[in-house]
């Protein structure tokens, strides 16, 4: 499995933003992270591909 660097777009301001995915802990993930550039809080929903190994990261606003 991948771990890696992932990019995602604030649910609210929408700008970039990036995070660290540990596919240690599973191919479904979710954990809320605040956006480095507005503060607001993101909710993240993490899916690891199991044949490719691809991340897919999808934001939405915890609010």
């Amino acid at each position: 499995m991948n771990d890696g660097l992932c990019t995602y777009y604030c649910a609210c301001c929408g700008e970039r933003n990036e995070t660290f995915v540990d596919a240690s802990a599973g191919n479904r993930q979710s954990y809320v992270e605040d956006c480095r550039v507005c503060c607001r809080p993101n909710v993240l929903t993490i899916s690891i591909d199991e044949e490719t190994d691809a991340i897919h990261v999808e934001a939405e606003f915890e609010g």
